[in-house]
């Protein structure tokens, strides 16, 4: 299948006035964090080969360099002045497909929550214009218009001053997230907040919570409302998959962590997250990843990963 490519739409200025500043924050490849909490950005020297994670709420912009992103059956292509936007948690996978020595591969990324969007949306009073359901995942790509990278770069110059980052970063970002909802994919956003469905979050943050526990599907029913036949059919709809399968992404996604981390083995991270069969979790490990355990770390360490991905408990982002 040919992959989907995202029109490109830097506005000149702003936009290299943005790379300025992101290679500055960025002297390394790997990712930065910054005195803005919400605010991170991540850099490669090199391509990358596809990484799959759990991809939680957050607007990305493409700086500098492109990537692939695929999400459910769809995989798109996109570069400098593009975002992926996503509302709720969703398994996905990606790479760095442009980026040498000279011109890395920059990216900025913001985290967010469905409630910030909605309250914006409320208190701007922006309007449904189209009743009609969004199909398929929450997860959307953008081109961002001036108006955005205007408020990007903003929110960029607050770090200049430790005061003014202290005292205006909330503001900035809620002028992001508004810039966001106002522009041309601002409709589909709004249509997609209002309709979603919050019992599909529920059950998202009750396997985050429980995912190294046996998945009794009747429990996870009753902790988010609704009946098995319901939450089977709507959880699928949400992240292309069933609930079993994102707690197995959710798994071995933490094992893959706990084994980057080190001090432990590759039958210690699967007794750790929930599994009772190494060679079991060896097998789905493989599946998923393309490569066994200690294969696979070997190789994520020598390189950075393309995306940031939160799959556990402790890296939770409350809703």
């Amino acid at each position: 299948m040919t992959p989907e490519r995202a029109q490109p739409g830097p506005t000149a200025g702003i936009h290299d006035e943005i790379l300025h500043r992101a290679s500055r924050l960025t002297a390394t490849d790997g990712f930065t964090t910054t005195a803005i909490p919400f605010l991170s950005l991540i850099r490669s020297s090199r391509t990358t080969t596809t990484s799959h994670g759990i991809l939680d709420p957050s607007l990305c912009l493409v700086v500098q360099g492109e990537k692939r992103l695929h999400i459910a059956t769809r995989t798109f292509d996109y570069g400098p002045g593009s975002y992926v936007v996503s509302v709720m948690d969703f398994p996905t996978s990606g790479q760095i497909t442009r980026a040498s020595r000279p011109a890395p591969y920059i990216g900025l990324r913001i985290t967010l929550t469905p409630k910030e969007l909605a309250a914006i949306i409320v208190e701007a009073r922006l309007q449904l214009l189209d009743e009609t359901l969004v199909p398929g995942p929450s997860v959307f790509i953008g081109d961002a218009d001036a108006a955005l990278q205007r408020s990007v770069l903003r929110l960029l110059q607050l770090l200049d001053d430790p005061q003014d980052t202290d005292f205006l970063a909330a503001s900035a970002k809620r002028e992001v997230l508004y810039r966001l909802l106002r522009g041309p994919l601002g409709p589909t956003l709004v249509r997609c907040i209002l309709q979603k469905d919050l019992r599909i979050e529920r059950a998202i943050a009750w396997l985050k919570d429980h995912f190294d526990e046996p998945l009794r599907i009747e429990a996870l029913a009753r902790a988010s409302h609704m009946s098995v036949s319901s939450l089977q059919h709507k959880f699928k709809a949400a992240t292309t998959m069933g609930p079993l399968q994102f707690q197995k992404q959710l798994r071995l996604h933490e094992a893959r962590r706990l084994l980057l981390m080190g001090g432990v083995d590759a039958g210690g991270a699967a007794y750790r997250v929930g599994y009772e069969s190494p060679s079991q979790f060896s097998r789905e490990y493989r599946r998923l990843f393309g490569s066994p355990p200690l294969q696979d770390v070997k190789r994520q360490r020598s390189r950075p990963d393309p995306e940031k991905f939160h799959a556990t408990r402790e890296e939770r982002t409350e809703p």
